[in-house]
């Protein structure tokens, strides 16, 4: 039987075209970046897979080829992530039938994790250990972060003017694009707009800083891209060195 011509389109070509329909504009750059490395992953596993040719057979070999390098929770987001896709060509009448019912996602087994928190002792050790200059350093975000517990987006977006020194608050109301062209983000949900209470050492120690600082302009941002790496560069100097 001969396949109409847009029921011929390769699956990772048709998908390339549904997230820029879709999916460009409405998320973050940061998931679109996600949905684009799942496009990537199908153009590798099935560069000749054909829509029409997306049986439940053939999506679960996809899913499986994928599962073979990457563990089981990572295997479910590529699914989740190429799921709409499918079911948008079901309705389309481009696949007859649902190909991702009943998929089994399988994966790797998870490998040891890394311990990716400080114990409170090993908190207060660090914060000791923490070089605090009169002027801004990395050494100064470490402890905004340690001590409010912000995203690093959030804290790299805090101005001197989000601080109320007086009621010992910090307003946490938007995010900086540090993966992006930098600039003002919204938070990463509306629950994420909040105030936080601050102790002492930073309301002595920030209100010293940012006297003389633009109210309006992020206290942690200059004219270089920032990535995230550099401070965590910084903050496994310190950990090492406090064993």
């Amino acid at each position: 039987m001969q396949q109409p011509v847009e029921n011929a389109q390769l699956f990772y070509e048709y998908y390339r075209q549904w997230i820029d329909v879709y999916k460009k504009g409405a998320i973050r750059e940061a998931t679109l970046d996600k949905y684009l490395m799942t496009q990537k992953w199908v153009e590798k596993l099935a560069p000749e897979l054909k829509v029409y040719e997306l049986t439940r057979t053939a999506y679960q070999k996809l899913l499986n080829d994928y599962a073979k390098n990457h563990e089981k929770q990572t295997t479910l987001d590529f699914h989740h992530q190429l799921k709409g896709a499918v079911l948008d060509a079901v309705d389309e009448g481009m696949i007859e039938r649902d190909p991702t019912r009943k998929a089994i996602i399988k994966g790797k087994s998870p490998g040891v994790k890394k311990i990716k928190y400080l114990n409170q002792f090993e908190l207060h050790t660090l914060i000791a250990h923490l070089d605090i200059k009169e002027a801004v350093n990395w050494d100064w975000f470490i402890l905004l972060v340690a001590k409010t517990g912000m995203r690093f987006s959030e804290a790299l977006a805090i101005t001197p003017g989000d601080f109320d020194f007086a009621r010992q608050t910090l307003s946490v109301s938007k995010t900086w694009d540090y993966k992006g062209k930098g600039g003002f983000l919204p938070t990463k949900n509306k629950s994420s707009v909040r105030k936080i209470q601050i102790d002492w050492q930073i309301v002595v120690k920030f209100s010293e800083l940012t006297k003389n600082l633009p109210e309006d302009q992020p206290i942690f941002v200059g004219d270089k891209k920032i990535y995230n790496s550099t401070v965590n560069d910084v903050l496994t100097r310190h950990c090492k060195a406090c064993g």
